[in-house]
């Protein structure tokens, strides 16, 4: 880590105030507003939060749910344990993943993956897309009816065919970028409501389901 991006981000509000409230990481901020805008989440919901270290994400979403609530966290990367979530170590676009998450649907499913930066700003746009479809393609076979789906992805030409494939199968899908977001970046959030069972892409029936595997 540079000594330049250290001096930045200790100047960086939002990385104080996690540092100051105890908090995983700055990004905690950006869900909070996501769900103080668009209402994600009631007391009592089972939410999936995909690329989820190092827990931010996972640790508001618990709190916002409610002892009532179900949230598992998954990342190919170690989450050290939180608690009230369920952690499963493994990969978005694994098919085993499937079988390991359940049981039982989920009212929202959050994807805060990101793609390794490669500073080509068209491929790493493509690759962020890329870890959208990935992510829907689970969301389309864990979202219970009317469930919300949320997901980072960097702005780009590919965008709008995004937000189209997504509108495909919810009743509305929405841009924004949280405050939080910093300013240079390009990231912002597709958020999509209102999830239609019947109309989401299925993987291919002949697929052979492989079998489960142990959560970390």
């Amino acid at each position: 880590m540079s000594r330049r991006f250290e001096q930045e981000r200790r100047r960086d509000p939002y990385y104080r105030a996690a540092q100051r409230e105890g908090l995983r990481s700055r990004a905690a901020f950006k869900l909070a507003y996501l769900d103080d805008r668009f209402h994600l989440f009631r007391p009592g919901s089972a939410v999936l939060d995909l690329g989820a270290a190092p827990g931010g994400w996972s640790t508001v979403a618990r709190d916002r749910v409610g002892p009532r609530g179900r949230v598992v966290a998954v990342d190919a990367r170690p989450i050290e344990p939180i608690e009230g979530v369920r952690v499963v170590r493994g990969r978005v676009g694994d098919p085993r993943l499937l079988s390991r998450v359940g049981p039982g649907r989920f009212d929202v499913v959050l994807s805060d993956l990101s793609p390794s930066i490669s500073g080509a700003y068209a491929t790493d746009h493509a690759r962020s897309v890329a870890l959208v479809r990935e992510a829907f393609a689970l969301a389309g076979e864990l979202l219970a009816p009317g469930g919300t789906f949320v997901a980072k992805v960097f702005s780009g030409d590919l965008l709008d065919d995004l937000e189209r494939e997504l509108s495909g199968s919810f009743h509305r899908v929405r841009r924004t970028k949280p405050p939080a977001s910093r300013e240079p970046s390009s990231e912002l959030y597709l958020v999509a409501f209102g999830f239609r069972a019947s109309a989401a892409p299925r993987r291919p029936e002949e697929e052979p389901t492989p079998p489960p595997a142990s959560d970390i």
